[in-house]
């Protein structure tokens, strides 16, 4: 219990830091934030978009690993880890498409433009949209999980091509595009400073934690439930 306690002050620290510290185009004192080109004033976003963005990623490669363990050992245990991942990266999915939108809204106009990053997220959701779909076309256990694990694999696997690549090669407004002469990728540009680093790494570490408890939570009640049906 300890350690989701700490977790709860942790994240409630960082978003308090990441909605109250100025931002200024130079910073001078310790505590400002700097105005990175592209993001100007709603720079913030970072703090909330980019974790969401990347703990989508990260479940689900743990999906497609536990995917394979499954075809591996057969045991149904790992199947309902593979499948609580991939519902958790869904999640954050989602998440990172909404915080997108909202950024979008105020820096491009409007709330959905059809960017290549948006673009590509969207088609994600419906990959693992679908995932879950064919989840619940299938009755018999053993066959849901076996063609759940291969769908997982495909789904990881397009998953790079569809939220690095696509986005990078293409010219677009999000920023990181191949036509962006403003910021480049914001974590890896150089437009942060120490603080902002700071806020952003433990902005990460404090989703990763969320999403763990929430990963660990959802596969105790799926093996309570399990267990009742059968």
């Amino acid at each position: 219990m300890g350690w989701k306690v700490v977790l709860g002050v942790w994240m409630t620290a960082v978003i308090v830091l990441a909605l109250s510290l100025p931002i200024s185009a130079n910073p001078q004192r310790w505590y400002e934030l700097p105005k990175i080109p592209a993001l100007e004033d709603k720079g913030r976003i970072v703090f909330f978009h980019v974790p969401t963005a990347w703990l989508s990623a990260a479940a689900f490669v743990i999906s497609m690993g536990y995917g394979i363990r499954f075809l591996r050992k057969k045991n149904i245990d790992d199947d309902i880890k593979s499948a609580s991942a991939a519902g958790l990266g869904l999640m954050f999915c989602v998440l990172a498409t909404v915080t997108g939108a909202i950024w979008a809204k105020f820096n491009w106009g409007t709330y959905w433009n059809w960017d290549p990053r948006q673009t590509s997220i969207f088609v994600l959701l419906l990959i693992y949209g679908a995932y879950f779909a064919l989840r619940s076309a299938i009755e018999v256990e053993e066959k849901r999980a076996t063609l759940s694990a291969v769908y997982s694999i495909i789904g990881a696997v397009t998953m790079p091509f569809f939220m690095f690549i696509i986005p990078r090669i293409m010219s677009g407004l999000h920023p990181g595009s191949a036509d962006d002469v403003n910021s480049g990728p914001v974590v890896s540009s150089g437009g942060m400073n120490f603080t902002m680093r700071v806020v952003f790494y433990a902005s990460l570490i404090a989703f990763s934690g969320l999403f763990y408890w929430m990963w660990d939570l959802h596969i105790r009640t799926t093996r309570i439930e399990s267990k009742q049906i059968h």
